[in-house]
């Protein structure tokens, strides 16, 4: 097993600074990864009973699917913990303003977006083996890249009924939906395309990670049309069923590329996505994801696992810090309601902390380790060497920076106002005078790169949806 070896006490001491990479990028340039082959020492989480996160809705349609999807899996006999998410309880302390520049850079990125569309609705990324075409009208549109953007022009405050880009945003709903809808039941994928820049440097299967997050998202927004809501749930619910489909035995997806743990990473917050949309998504399944993310970090030898990650320890880290983020919220919620109720004297996340506030020994356990685990990949994330990735921008460097972000967030971290501030100085100074963002390795593409990096700077503006409140019942 390859492993990548970090002294983490001299990384975390310029971690509290977040200093900022500088100087101009080379294209040709590349990083050798040093890396050494030593045993892997797991770590240790406890996994729960059988169970399935069910949300139960009034809509028959759903009824039908949750009847259907029981029929070919077990009903647990108890459930030993569920997360719901109900709307209520927002900590309103993680909401950051975007300043003045930074609205400038989105509204210049965004424009350049909509003039990007194809006249099927969607976007493209192109090749792995034509990096080099920048023309984002050059290339065929793909349903990676078409979320991506889309994903993007909701969060920058577009709908489907209003907003600068609600066509352009409708359009590439409905390119997504006929992807879904027309894709085979027993593929893993909701396309037919093949060796595309997202799947090459990604996964295989990507597109339907990032189109089921998209659709998760953008549900909320569609109580105006039932009819096409109906579309998209149902849509949500083959995505759910091609990703489960698709997890290997030790909780990754299938068809991992270069930096396979990112599309995983990814595939973990896209079931977690579709929790709150109301889909049927197995517990079990959505467990092992996580876990798969956790154990890329081993806080007993001070180790970073980097062999689905092109030897790169950021992509490791950020998406183990994002696959973390719900549980150490809900770790950290829970102490606080122990404290005021006087259980426990500190808010210090602990097993023992856990135990008291009513957690079982097994899910203090777990819920304490997640913490730990977060805590220490937050903290890499944002270290001045992690974060210089390949050694120089690519698509990859762009979701890492992605998923550390919205991490921070869902987290309730609020070193992430001071991260925000830093990443969105750096990526505007490197943001091209048209309006886009390029990479200069891997995953190029102007469309993709852009729509990425949108999503970091309007992160604010979902910080709703992310921080979504979870109740853990025992």
């Amino acid at each position: 097993m390859k492993i990548h070896q970090l002294m983490i006490a001299g990384l975390l001491i310029a971690a509290g600074s977040y200093t900022l990479l500088s100087g101009e990028v080379n294209p040709e340039k590349e990083k050798q990864t040093d890396l050494k082959n030593t045993s892997k020492k797991d770590v240790l989480i406890e996994k729960p009973a059988d169970a399935k996160i069910r949300l139960q809705q009034s809509d028959p349609l759903l009824r039908e699917i949750q009847t259907s999807k029981s029929a070919n899996k077990k009903d647990p006999a108890k459930c030993v913990f569920m997360t719901a998410f109900d709307g209520e309880g927002l900590n309103q302390s993680v909401h950051h303003p975007i300043p003045a520049k930074v609205m400038s850079s989105i509204d210049e990125g965004l424009s350049w977006l909509a003039d990007a569309q194809h006249n099927d609705g969607g976007w493209g990324a192109g090749s792995r083996n034509r990096q080099y075409i920048r023309d984002p009208h050059a290339v065929k549109s793909d349903p990676a890249t078409t979320a991506m953007v889309a994903m993007s022009l909701a969060r920058s405050g577009s709908t489907i009924k209003s907003g600068e880009y609600s066509g352009e945003l409708k359009n590439a709903l409905n390119y997504l939906i006929d992807a879904v809808e027309s894709s085979d039941e027993n593929s893993l994928n909701i396309t037919t395309q093949t060796g595309t820049q997202p799947q090459s440097k990604l996964g295989q299967n990507i597109d339907v990670v990032l189109t089921s997050q998209f659709l998760s998202n953008i549900i909320h927004d569609l109580d105006h049309d039932p009819q096409l809501k109906r579309r998209v749930r149902r849509s949500i619910q083959k995505c759910v069923d091609k990703i489960e489909m698709g997890q290997t035995a030790n909780g990754s997806l299938q068809g991992s590329g270069w930096a396979g743990v990112l599309q995983s990473s990814f595939a973990t917050s896209a079931l977690e996505s579709a929790v709150s949309a109301g889909a049927e998504v197995d517990e079990l399944i959505l467990d092992k994801s996580r876990n798969y993310q956790k154990s890329n970090i081993n806080t007993k030898n001070n180790s970073v696992v980097t062999e689905s990650a092109a030897g790169i320890v950021l992509y490791s880290v950020s998406g183990s810090a994002r696959a973390t983020a719900k549980e150490t919220a809900e770790a950290k919620e829970k102490i606080r309601e122990a404290k005021r109720a006087g259980k426990v004297e500190s808010e210090e996340v602990t097993i023992d902390n856990l135990t008291k506030a009513g957690m079982a020994p097994s899910q203090a356990m777990k819920y304490a380790t997640a913490y730990q685990i977060n805590q220490q990949a937050t903290k890499l994330a944002q270290d001045e060497n992690v974060m210089s990735g390949f050694g120089n921008n690519g698509g990859e460097e762009f979701l890492s920076y992605l998923q550390t972000g919205e991490g921070m967030i869902m987290s309730n971290d609020q070193g992430w106002k001071n991260w925000y501030d830093k990443m969105s100085r750096r990526l505007i100074s490197i943001q091209n005078n048209d309006g886009s963002w390029s990479g200069h390795h891997c995953i190029t593409s102007p469309v993709f790169c852009t729509a990425t990096c949108l999503l970091i700077l309007s992160v604010n503006n979902d910080v709703g949806k992310l921080t979504l409140p979870a109740r853990i019942q025992n």
